[in-house]
């Protein structure tokens, strides 16, 4: 399209819209995530030589088009709903202004960026409702689709609330805290089990988190209190046991009760293994006494949901409102400004698109710019 556009001399300034068509099941709003990286992507922008060489090699452009390629640049504005807030079905997340072939070549980074970001955020905060005040952490780089999207998942469930996560690497890149306990692996190098939770917590003495589930869960727990006693003779104290397979709900309540009875009702108890909201919310249900949970797999990969309805449509083009009508998929023209009027607590109660230069009182306008030429 960009070489019909150039060969066509269209340069005039357009406004494409991002926006979510419709819900998945079992989803009512959805939580913002992915500017950061749009906007890191935007003020980079341009094709370097091996990029322009490789496009040359498909001859499937004309020569003159790759030569202006050479110095193009992102030279438009962005209106964007800051990372983390809630926003609905057909409302505009991102609204991205430049002359057409900047913003007609971004759409694809744009897209995939703020899809999977928003939709692992949206998915994360519904983790994080469903635990009931508990801390949830991160679990999943494993199983995630790719590295890449292991490290976009630890950013965004982050964002949504996670208090930590196991990827030491976005641990390092964005700064999040990182947690981790030990893997049945590492039980099971050792003939014995209690020997495989002295020499982990003579590691960590500070910071120690004993996986009890290899054998027997509440086995293990009685083991765990005899290191933790030895633990507490030499000044130290063991910080938690993590269950991992069973029935996570009885387990915990008798790990509890096993624990308060030694005295120890400071340990933690971190619940894990294929966790996701609907899990969470039925543990807080039973009363399952957990402090945390590791979250992995199904949070990962938003399994119960895992794409969105995202598209990106022209809005305006050269000053004048354009539109589609295709059915099932009409977009709303113009650039516009979301409104949302919320209650004391900031809990929102409606919102209303409108067009950008429309104003409400007594709402708070959701869309801001990001960013200004380029």
């Amino acid at each position: 399209m960009a070489q019909s556009y150039w060969q066509s001399g269209k340069s005039e300034t357009a406004t494409f819209s991002l926006f979510i068509r419709s819900y998945p099941p079992n989803r009512g709003y959805f939580v913002s995530a992915g500017l950061e990286d749009v906007l890191d992507y935007l003020q980079g922008f341009s094709f370097d030589r091996p990029a322009i060489d490789y496009l040359h090699s498909t001859r499937m452009f004309a020569a003159d088009f790759l030569d202006s390629l050479k110095g193009l640049r992102f030279t438009g504005e962005v209106w964007a709903i800051p990372e983390g807030r809630l926003f609905f079905k057909d409302e505009p997340i991102v609204e991205l202004t430049a002359p057409v072939i900047e913003a007609q070549i971004v759409e694809t980074f744009v897209i995939n960026q703020i899809n999977l970001q928003a939709l692992i955020a949206t998915k994360a905060a519904r983790c994080v409702h469903a635990a009931a005040g508990r801390a949830v952490v991160d679990f999943s780089l494993r199983r995630t689709h790719g590295i890449d999207a292991g490290m976009k998942v630890a950013r965004s469930s982050y964002l949504a609330g996670f208090s930590g996560t196991s990827n030491v690497a976005a641990g390092q890149r964005y700064g999040i805290p990182i947690v981790g306990t030990m893997a049945h692996s590492f039980v099971t190098t050792f003939e014995r089990e209690i020997d495989s939770f002295r020499s982990f917590v003579r590691s960590f003495p500070d910071n120690s988190t004993l996986l009890i589930d290899t054998y027997d869960t509440v086995a293990g727990a009685r083991k765990a209190v005899e290191v933790a006693r030895e633990m507490a003779a030499r000044g130290q104290r063991l910080r938690g046991v993590r269950i991992d397979s069973g029935e996570l709900a009885s387990l915990a309540k008798e790990v509890r009760r096993i624990f308060d009875e030694a005295g120890l009702r400071d340990v933690k108890i971190i619940g894990s293994g294929g966790l996701d909201e609907y899990d969470l919310a039925a543990l807080a249900e039973a009363g399952a006494p957990y402090d945390s949970y590791g979250v992995g797999t199904r949070m990962g990969v938003s399994a119960d949901a895992p794409w969105f309805d995202m598209a990106y449509k022209l809005v305006e083009y050269n000053g004048r409102p354009v539109l589609k009508l295709s059915t099932g998929k009409v977009s709303s023209p113009g650039r516009k400004q979301i409104f949302r009027f919320a209650d004391g607590q900031r809990r929102p109660l409606k919102d209303v698109i409108a067009l950008r230069h429309e104003e409400l009182s007594g709402a708070e306008p959701l869309l801001q710019k990001v960013m200004e030429e380029g």
